[in-house]
């Protein structure tokens, strides 16, 4: 074993300070540039390659909830995964309609779009003796409020006016935007609709059909 004086001593230990600190720095560095390749950048190309979309089902399914589905799938995916009910009313929905991230899914039960026994009660109705016309047209209730429900696709102002919630203003609006943006698709897309929230569409969705 070599026998150093403490300047020799001293000079080895400088020597191997300076080296462990080089080979420190370039191992910080290193570890940023790393770090620097996963930044949010990489995340969001990474999301935009996996080419997924978020959509929640809820009401008249066997498995309500939030499913992961890919991109460009149809309302028909998200409710196959969801498993319908046997009475819930697909005829509601448009199947074929592209989904979208975040969107929201109810399926209705045929026994909410339809109070039982208005279809009955309109096609048993009497019909009013000879010269009894306007007799009997003062005392029936007005078509809208009772003959089942409103098509907010074929609706004018005046059936509209007897939904809940809605006015004659509101109802212009459905009117106006009806004619801007064609036919609505689902009956939830009425809250597209200025004025129209959350709670009037829980007021009037089952009063309301698209077909």
């Amino acid at each position: 074993m070599l026998n150093l004086g403490r300047k020799e001593q001293g000079l080895i230990l400088i020597i191997v300070a300076i080296i462990l600190f080089s080979a420190g720095y370039q191992f910080a560095n290193r570890d940023k540039k790393e770090i620097e390749l996963v930044g949010p950048s990489s995340a969001e190309a990474t999301h935009e390659e996996t080419g997924t979309i978020v959509v929640h089902v809820d009401g008249a399914v066997e498995k309500p909830g939030v499913y992961k589905l890919p991109s460009g799938s149809r309302v028909n995916d998200a409710i196959e995964q969801a498993v319908a009910l046997p009475d819930a009313d697909l005829s509601a929905l448009n199947l074929a309609e592209p989904l979208k991230d975040g969107r929201k899914l109810t399926v209705f039960r045929k026994t909410e779009q339809q109070a039982p026994g208005q279809v009955a009660a309109a096609q048993t109705t009497p019909l009013p003796p000879p010269g009894n016309a306007a007799v009997f047209g003062s005392q029936a209730a007005p078509p809208a409020k009772s003959n089942g429900l409103v098509n907010i696709n074929t609706a004018d102002a005046a059936e509209l006016d007897t939904l809940p919630g809605i006015g004659p203003a509101l109802a212009e609006r459905i009117l106006q935007h009806r004619q801007a943006n064609g036919p609505f698709q689902t009956i939830e897309d009425i809250k597209n609709v200025s004025g129209i929230g959350d709670k009037k569409y829980a007021d009037m969705q089952h009063r309301i059909t698209v077909h």
